[in-house]
């Protein structure tokens, strides 16, 4: 696919997802503006950090005074939303980035293309541009979508396999 950019804005929803089973699922962004839908695939740890950062930039927007009780409250349709199918991704997201535009109050996150190695042509990228309250909805399922995959191993933060787990702090041992 050569170079695209592509602008959601503003998205009427934004939702994380997953498929398949613990250690096995994709990550997903999904966004919709319109008749327009766009999916980005993601990983785990990606959908953890933007949950996160989310939480952060919610809480440090003008009037939150860095409280948790000032933060939006979350989208109810946005919390209850699930991926739509098909799932027909555009990329491959490499890079994700999540900035503030204070002129139109809306939280932009903007994913960019994976590249193989060795590629040095421009990447496409997608601009989402959600309204705060989209956003805290969208922090809450992505962590709650994190948690509910495979265990983490306390000694070593690894994830743990329904067979078992080898953990190097434990010498490869069997947990």
């Amino acid at each position: 696919m050569p170079n695209q950019v592509f602008d959601l804005n503003p998205v009427d929803y934004i939702v994380p997802g997953a498929v398949g089973k613990p250690g096995q699922r994709v990550f997903y962004l999904q966004a919709r503006k319109g008749r327009r839908l766009i999916t980005v695939v993601c990983e785990k740890e990606q959908v953890a950090a933007l949950a996160v950062a989310t939480e952060r930039l919610l809480l440090a927007l003008p009037g939150a005074d860095a409280d948790p009780d000032t933060v939006p409250e979350p989208d109810p349709a946005t919390l209850s939303m699930a991926l739509e199918v098909p799932l027909e991704p555009l990329f491959r997201v490499g890079q994700i980035n999540l900035g503030y535009d204070e002129i139109a109050k809306r939280v932009v996150i903007i994913a960019v293309e994976s590249l193989e190695e060795g590629d040095e042509s421009t990447p496409s990228m997608v601009r989402f541009w959600v309204t705060p309250a989209q956003m805290r909805a969208f922090g809450i399922r992505g962590q709650d979508l994190v948690a509910a995959g495979r265990p983490t191993c306390a000694m070593c933060g690894q994830p743990i396999d329904p067979e078992g787990h080898f953990c190097p702090r434990r010498n490869g041992h069997k947990t």
